[in-house]
Parts: C-alpha cells; structure tokens; sequence
C-alpha cells in the first residue's frame, strides 16, 4: 500500500472508531474534535442534479435508494475502504455491526428503511446520520457524505420550511473548515443557477476547498457543450472541474454493472470530438483519484495539528481511566486488599468531615453550643417548682409526721423530679449528633470517587457504618442517662448544710425557732424550697451542659473516628473469594464507560503510532 493509501485509509479507520464510539457529530462529547480535525468530503447538490450517481460511479456499485423529488433524506456518512484485490466486496452499517452485506440491492433497502424508521414512511428530512462502511478493492480510501439535495420549493407532503431546514442542515457539514466541498452541477442547466455552486461561493469564497463535478454531460442539446465550465472560463475553481457522465436511466433499468458504465463513460470522453482532449482528466475514476490526492496533500499538511490532538486526547483519556479505576483483580487476596483500600479511602473522608478538613462536623458543635442549651432552658422548671406544686410535694413527703427542722424528703422528691426532666435533653442530644453522624457517612460514601465503581460495596459500607453507629448511640444513650441518674443518687452534701443558715438571721435562737414553727406551712417558707430547689437545679443543669457532650464526644464521635468500620473488617476476613466478588460488582455504567474509554484510549495510541510511521516514511 502507498504512502497515501496508508494516511487516507488511517484516516479513514480513525473516523470509523470515532463513530463506533460515540464520538461522531460533535455537541457536548469531550472528542468530537478528532472527528472535526480530519478531513472528509461533502456531496453537494440540487436535487435530481445526478448526486448518487456520482457516488455509485466512486464506489462502482448501485446501492443507492433513487425516485423521484427527494430522496436522500438522511445524511449518509460513507466510508470507502480500499482492501486486497482478492478481497470480497461488502458493506457494514453502524446501526449493524455485526451484520455484513455483500447483496448491495440489500444495502440500498437497508438504507431506504433506516430513513423511513426516523423520518417515517413520508417526505420529511433528519440530520440524524446513517453510517456505511464499504471494504472494496475497487475503490480508494475516502469519506464521503451524502446530503440531502437542495431545493427551492417544498412540494406536497413536505412543511413549509423544508428548504431552509435542507440548507441548513448541509450547511452545519460544508462551513467546517476541514470539509472537502463536492459541488454537482448538472451540464444542462446555466452553471449561474447552479444551488451547489452558490453554497460553496458562500462558505468556501476562496475555492480552496471546492471541487466543481458537471454531470449529464450526454444529455446537453446537440451543437452545444461545456467546455467554458470544464476549462475554467465560466466559472473558475482553484481545482480542476471534471465532468460525469452517469448511467442512463436505460441502463439503470437494464441493471447495467457499474464497471461496465465505467467503461462507458471512458469511451465517451475517448471518442468525444468536445472533450476527447480532457479525457485524462474526467470520469468518475479520475475524480476518485483527485479526491484522494488531495486528502493527501490536507493530511499531510494537518498531520502536527492531528497529533497534537491526539495526543491531548490519551491525556484526557488517561486522566479518566485514572478517575474510574483499572479493573479488578480475580485473585482473593487482591480484592479484598482493593476492599480494605476502598474503605480506607472513605474512612479517611469521613474523619476529614469531623475533623473539619470537609464541611459537616461543626454541626455537632452546634448540638453542643445551641441546641443543648436551648433544651435545657426550655424545661418546665416553673411548673414543678411552682409553689402549689412544691407544697404538694412536701406535704405528701411529710406523710403523718411533720418535719421538725427542713424538709428533706420534700427536697429530695423535689430534685430528684426536676433532674428526671434533664433525661429528654440528654437523649436528644445523643440522637441529635447521631444524625449528624449519618448523614456524613452518607455524603462520604458518595464524595468518594472509588468507591462510585462498586454499587454494592457502597451499600454494604454505609450499612455496615450506620450499624456501628447504632451501637454508639445506644451506648451514649446509657451513659449520658447515667449522668443524670448520678446527680439524683447523691445530692451534694454542703447544699443540705446551708440550709438552717437560710433561716432570719437577725433575731435570736429563740425567736428565729418560734418564727420557723409558725412559718413552716406558710407561703415564704414554700417559696424558700422552691428557690432553693431551683438553685440547685440550676447548679446541675450547668454541671450537665458540660458533661453530657463529653459523654457524647465520648461514646459517639470518638468511636466513629476510631472503630467505625472494625466489625465490617472482621466480616470481611471470614468472606470467600465469591462473596468478595459480590462486593466488587461494579455499576454497569461504569464498568461500559471504561471499557468505551479502554477503547478510545487504544484507538488514539494506534492511529499515533501509525501517524508516527507515515511520517517517517515520507
């Protein structure tokens, strides 16, 4: 194979990967650009201008859908692949991989129906692509793309707007700047009407990328020819004009081969007394060759530029294959290393949220500083040291027997009730940091990246995280509701002791004594426990504020940091290597995108490797 057979069939095999892969038609994929970057070859034209037949001339097949009015109605992306000369002739569609056609009557109902299935069985256009392959040795490597055939006029069963939408739509293919512009012209129509040649004008003002083809040149009137096109008087182009001549619609009817309507064609421009002086430069043949050249001459100049992109392509690629993770071992061992790694990696989140290297664990703070305190100020001490209540309360502490100097059952009943409403704050304050708790194990599983892969052991690692939490809390539930039942065991004992001090202390024993028998059931002495009660409550409120985020820090944060997946690591020791492949069960999505990206990957490194050897062999 020549030095141009190989960089156009490079090219050639790269926009065939890139379409396989998704990488086709620009948007939003990350790269389209490959595709962009190489050069291809558009067909332009009127309708009824002799399009397809030109294309079936190139490729030396009938396999083009024909009719009347329009009907290329979907554009179809054609490759060309030039194989050995022993090579049988077939043809693959993208939307058939597996499926090869070497009958070309079924290619061209296989394209009639992949139309219809998106534009139905009616008039209407779709930019949505159809992609041929055709591996022949008769015909060179190119890419050219069929386009629906511009109009003037919608006619009936089309919408109004179908002859801008044709525009357009050949207009998002020819405005690139590495699109080679085939502008058909038939010969028997004033080249100054010519839709194609006026598009090309417009996009393409220079001409460097237009090549003008004339057809029908057999059914111009007699006495009359081309020859001012042909030869550039007319119209001139910065490339050559080459002129067609198709298959009759006789011998189209007649299934006349199409090498046979080469032959044709070479005897008409041999014999012609107008154009027998051109007849080395025109035919379809020759047009396939010139094409050819001058992809050559485009990839050639484009080949730094091609590579350089490529080469930021493998990068990207490399990055990615970095993010998604590099498949899965099936050694035992290795999983269930890549296990513990993968929980080391959320372990190591999870303590940066409360460490406060990640956001979330100052909200445990907030526990602490405001709802704890908020609680606590919102007990109804009032209430059950109001002075109906603590005259109550003492009265039935008395039972029979009056209390000869203080009231300390009536105390005690008092405290130990006012304490019993410290419990409510105490285990809100444990559930209230095990929320927190949870809701940083859930935003760490899903911060990290690695573990995105494995669905399943995401699952199982929260699962196994709330769980432990669970334990924590129920264990910070029975510490902190000690803390409480502690301060109401043992009342401290200096407060009992200052007591009798409280009494009137301005006037003498006697008279502070019959002063506190005759007070002893009256209001300012229940208003003195009440106040009393209160202070002390006070005193253990201030003293619980304290403790209880310890006890919290304590049962809950502390072991999370410490020990919060120690019981998944002992049920993983005793897993079998089944079950750990259970574990690594990646998403599919993921598992497709990687390979999708292990293809990518080893597409570009292929076409850089061979870009590499032409290059060195020119």
């Amino acid at each position: 194979m020549t030095t141009m057979e190989s960089l156009i069939g490079l090219v050639n095999r790269i926009q065939r990967a890139c379409t396989v892969l998704g990488d086709y038609g620009g948007g939003d994929n990350a790269f389209s650009s490959l595709w962009e970057a190489l050069p291809s070859v558009a067909v332009v034209g009127g309708q009824s201008s002799g399009k397809s037949s030109v294309l079936e001339s190139i490729v030396g097949r009938d396999f083009l859908p024909r009719g009347s009015g329009i009907v290329t109605r979907r554009p179809l992306v054609l490759q060309l692949h030039k194989t050995d000369q022993s090579s049988q002739e077939y043809a693959e569609f993208l939307h058939l991989p597996k499926r090869r056609f070497t009958d070309f009557a079924m290619v061209r109902k296989e394209i009639q129906d992949e139309t219809d299935r998106i534009t139905g069985k009616t008039k209407q256009i779709s930019p949505v692509p159809i992609h041929l392959s055709i591996y022949s040795p008769n015909v060179v490597n190119l890419t050219l793309i069929d386009l629906p055939g511009l109009t003037k006029v919608a006619v009936e069963g089309q919408p109004e707007g179908i002859v801008q939408d044709i525009e357009t739509m050949v207009r998002t293919y020819v405005e690139k700047p590495n699109c080679v512009i085939l502008a058909i012209s038939p010969a028997n129509q004033d080249i100054a009407t010519s839709d194609a040649i006026k598009l090309a004008r417009e996009v393409d003002p220079s001409g460097d990328r237009t090549f003008g083809v004339l057809t029908k040149l057999d059914l111009m009137d007699k006495g009359t020819n081309a020859l001012d096109v042909l030869e550039g008087r007319s119209y001139r182009l910065q490339h050559p004009w080459v002129g067609i001549v198709n298959r009759s619609q006789a011998d189209i009817n007649k299934n006349v081969d199409m090498i046979v309507a080469r032959r044709k064609e070479r005897e008409y421009f041999a014999t012609s007394p107008d154009y027998s002086h051109l007849a080395s430069k025109m035919g379809s043949e020759y047009l396939a060759k010139l094409l050819s050249q001058h992809l050559e001459s485009v990839i050639r100049a484009r080949i730094p530029s091609i590579t350089s992109l490529i080469n930021k392509s493998i990068d990207e690629l490399e990055s990615e294959m970095d993010y998604l993770g590099r498949p899965i071992a099936l050694d035992a061992g290795a999983q269930l290393y890549t296990i513990l790694e993968l929980c080391r990696a959320f372990d190591r989140i999870f303590k940066e949220h409360l460490d406060g290297g990640r956001p979330g664990g100052d909200r445990i703070y907030g526990v602490f500083d405001n709802q704890l305190p908020a609680a606590l100020r919102k007990l109804p001490f009032d209430r059950h040291l109001s002075l109906q209540n603590v005259r109550r309360v003492v009265s039935e502490a008395d039972g029979y027997q009056p209390h000869l100097i203080a009231p300390e059952q009536g105390y005690r009943r008092l405290i130990e009730g006012a304490l019993n409403y410290f419990r409510g704050p105490a285990e809100a304050s444990v559930d209230a940091v095990h929320f927190v708790l949870k809701e940083l194990v859930r935003k760490s599983v899903g911060e990290t990246q690695e573990l995105k892969r494995f669905p399943t052991l995401q699952a199982e690692i929260a699962a196994a995280a709330n769980e432990a939490l669970e334990r924590f809390r129920d264990e910070s539930k029975k510490t902190v509701v000690r803390l409480v039942d502690m301060e109401s065991s043992y009342l401290t004992v200096d407060f009992f002791r200052r007591l009798p001090q409280e009494v009137d202390k301005a006037g003498n024993p006697a008279a502070t004594a019959t002063a506190s028998n005759t007070d002893r059931y009256g209001e300012g002495h229940f208003r003195r426990i009440g106040s009393n009660v209160s202070s002390y409550v006070g005193m253990v409120s201030e003293t619980l504020k304290n403790t209880i985020p310890k006890a919290v820090v304590y049962c809950q944060v502390k072991e999370a940091k410490q020990s919060l997946l120690n019981h998944f690591y002992t049920l993983l020791g005793k897993k079998e290597a089944k079950q750990l492949s259970q574990l690594l069960d990646e998403d599919p999505a993921l598992m497709e995108r990687r390979q999708q990206c292990a293809k990518r990957l080893e597409l570009y490194k292929a076409a850089r490797d061979e870009i590499d050897s032409v290059s060195w062999a020119r």
